[in-house]
Formats: structure tokens, C-alpha cells, sequence
């Protein structure tokens, strides 16, 4: 039977472009602010401020490229797409070893001089791939990994990638790899039990590796994130430095914010490490307040609810999981950096999507959404034309036909 549904129309969603569009102008406003100098005027014109600092000009930049790429990936064919999905994933993941390999004799570094000092970070495009390569393993069945064979595949392809960011030392983008995969395996109807089991698991491991470190007194910078995190009073003056840093500032804004651009102001002053990046979130909440730092946090929520609205009428099984996907790497990222930076959740140096300064971080966020719109433009109005049957799936309850 073909059931048509209007909200399942091919469309270029143009309210998630505008929200999308809005947040990054205020990601630009944001870095100014963070990086706003102490020889300059607070009463010169917004764009002189965005001409004098280097962060901010070179966000500009990030943001034009960013748009290219959600046009350049919704003009990519979905088929297209969709069959070098795994291949994707295999070439990124060897893109982010050779970085390690490269790197490794300096340290704790996943980045990739280019030229005129800028950077790329693969570990943030490998987010996007194992998206895609996970949306067309569990999209061939109802029920992915179900077999034992289909299932070690899965964790062989994420155990190698995830090895080599261990490696590395990025944990964060790691964790935001766990956190999608975990969700999209939900998403994707695989057997709750499995899920269950893999997190349990996790926790073990997790909870044995922070107790032998403190058995055998290690002094880990990771582990000191942790206790910092826990005891951030023993720590005010090492790892829980950042973040109690950012939490005055963020109390210093009140209910209304200071203003933007004010001289002797945490920002200007370099009050809080890292804050036209990690944790451009202090930066916002000194300037603008609690009121309108709640009204950021809506818009991210209207982003993601948005994506969840168009995942629920894609009824082509690898377009709708690539939609979630997408969402559920928005929604750690959101989480995690918020939350570390008023105290909540442990510093892990994980950006805020399209707030924080940096080219890879805002071309993963435009790509990711440019793969939603790509995804909504072809999809099918007839639930009956797609090949994968939708009537097990865990979405499917939410469907209704109108």
C-alpha cells in the first residue's frame, strides 16, 4: 500500500537554513567580543572590531566556506552519497592516522598545517563519515546486527577509528563518535539489549580505567580533568582552573549581560582561557546575560528539533538515519561544551556548534546540516516507495499519515 504524506515532501528546508544562518552571526559576534582588544574603542562600528582581531576575521571567513559546503552538499547526488559511504569512512579514518603518524613525536596534536598558518583537524570530519558509513550498514535491514557477523564489521570499523584517537589523545571527538553511534544504533532498531549491553560495558571500562590510575597515582592530564571536575575547589588553580574561570564570568553577567565590547570586561581581559573557542559559552553569558544565553540555547533546540521533525517523515531508512545522526552529533556537542563550561560536565575541549572559532569545527556543522538538506531535497513522498520496510522500526510509532 502507498500511504502519501505531505510532510514527507522533497523541499530545501529553508527554516533550518535560517536557523542555522542565525546562530553562526552570532557565533561571529561572539569571537569579536572574546577577542575584542584593549586598544581599541568600545564605541567604534561592529565591523571595525571585526577587521582588527584575526580570530574574528578569519571566522568570517569560516562562515562563508561553511555556506559553500551546505550548497556544495545538498548539489551532491544522494546515490552518489549513499554508495561511498563506507569508502568515506575507510579513507577518513586513514586520513587521522596518518596525522597521528605524523604528529605523534610532537605530543597530543590532531591537526594539519595547511598554508598561511591555518589548520585542519580530521578527527572532526570522521564524525560526519562514521555517520554516513553507520547509515548504510544498519539502512540494508529492520533489525541491524542481528548477525554476528554484521555486528563485529560494525565494531571493527569503529574500534579502528576509535583506537586511533585514543592514540592520538583527542578524546572528545571520540566521544562524540560513541555518543552518535550509541544513538544512531537506536535509531536504527537494533536490539535495545545490544545497546544496553555496549553502554554497561562501557561504564565498566570506563570506571576500571579512572580506578587504576588512581591506584597506581598516575597524573594523567585526562584524570586530573576528572578529579578536577569532582573536586573543582582542590583544583580552582590547575585543571579546574577553565572552569571555575568561566563559571564568574558567566555569574558576572547577571540576568542581562555587561554589554559587548566594555572595557575591563572578563573577555577583553583574557579572563577565561579559551574563550572565543571552547568555551565562547562564558563569553556570551558575561556579555549578553542569562536571559538571552536561555534564548541561544532554544535556538539550538530549534535546530535539533527541526532535524528530528524532518527525520520523522524520511521514510528511506539511510536518509532519515543520516538525519538523526547529524542531530545526535549536534546534541553532544551542545551538551557537553555548555555544560563544561557553567560546571556540570568534565572539560573534554569539545566546541560549540557554530559559536566556537575554528574552520573544522564550522565546516562539520555546515557539512552535517548540508547532509540533511541533501537528504529532505530527494526524499520520497510515498512511504510505499521506499525498499526498506518501515513497519518494525522504532520511528515508525511516530508516523502518522496525513
Amino acid at each position: 500500500m502507498i500511504v502519501e504524506n505531505r510532510r514527507a515532501r522533497a523541499k530545501v528546508d529553508v527554516i533550518l537554513i535560517a536557523l542555522v544562518l542565525a546562530i553562526s552571526l552570532v557565533g561571529i559576534w561572539a569571537v569579536t567580543v572574546a577577542t575584542y582588544s584593549t586598544s581599541s574603542t568600545s564605541d567604534e562600528p561592529f565591523i571595525n572590531h571585526v577587521m582588527e582581531t584575526q580570530s574574528a576575521r578569519r571566522q568570517c571567513l569560516f562562515f562563508a566556506v561553511g555556506v559553500i559546503i551546505i550548497v556544495a552538499m545538498m548539489a551532491i547526488p544522494y546515490d552518489l552519497i549513499k554508495r561511498w559511504s563506507v569508502r568515506l569512512y575507510v579513507l577518513t579514518t586513514a586520513v587521522v592516522a596518518f596525522v597521528w603518524l605524523v604528529n605523534r613525536a610532537q605530543g597530543v596534536k590532531q591537526w594539519l598545517d595547511i598554508l598561511w598558518g591555518y589548520t585542519v583537524q580530521p578527527t572532526e570530519f570522521a564524525k560526519l563519515a562514521t555517520i554516513l558509513m553507520l547509515a548504510f550498514l544498519f539502512s540494508r535491514s529492520d533489525r541491524p546486527m542481528q548477525d554476528h557477523h554484521e555486528a563485529l564489521i560494525v565494531m571493527i570499523l569503529i574500534g579502528a577509528l576509535s583506537g586511533i584517537i585514543v592514540a592520538s589523545g583527542e578524546m572528545g571527538s571520540l566521544m562524540v563518535i560513541l555518543f552518535t553511534t550509541l544513538l544512531m544504533m537506536w535509531f536504527g532498531n537494533v536490539s535495545p539489549k545490544l545497546i544496553f549491553g555496549i553502554v554497561g560495558l562501557g561504564l565498566l571500562g570506563v570506571a576500571a580505567l579512572v580506578g587504576f590510575a588512581l591506584v597506581t597515582g598516575s597524573d594523567s592530564y585526562r584524570l586530573q580533568r576528572i578529579l578536577g571536575f569532582i573536586f573543582p575547589e582542590q583544583y580552582s588553580s590547575t585543571s579546574a582552573y577553565q572552569q571555575m574561570r568561566s563559571k564568574i564570568a558567566i555569574g558576572s553577567g547577571g540576568a542581562y549581560g555587561i554589554g559587548s565590547f566594555v572595557d575591563g570586561s572578563m573577555s577583553q581581559l583574557n579572563y577565561v582561557p579559551a574563550d572565543w573557542t571552547d568555551f565562547i559559552f562564558a563569553t556570551i553569558g558575561e556579555a549578553l546575560g542569562f536571559y538571552k544565553c536561555v534564548a541561544i540555547i532554544l535556538l539550538y533546540l530549534a535546530i535539533i528539533l527541526r532535524m528530528f521533525y524532518l527525520g520523522l517523515y524520511t521514510y528511506d531508512k539511510y536518509g532519515r538515519l543520516v538525519i538523526f545522526g547529524v542531530m545526535s552529533m549536534m546534541i553532544f556537542h551542545v551538551l557537553e561544551n555548555i555544560g563544561m563550561t557553567i560546571g556540570v560536565m568534565p572539560i573534554t575541549g569539545i566546541p560549540l556548534p557554530f559559536l566556537s572559532y575554528g574552520g573544522s569545527n564550522m565546516v562539520t556543522n555546515m557539512g552535517g546540516v548540508g547532509l540533511v538538506l541533501n537528504v529532505t531535497r530527494n526524499r520520497s513522498l510515498t512511504a510505499g516507495a521506499v525498499p526498506t520496510p518501515q513497519r518494525n522500526t522504532v520511528i515508525s510509532r511516530y508516523i502518522q499519515p496525513r
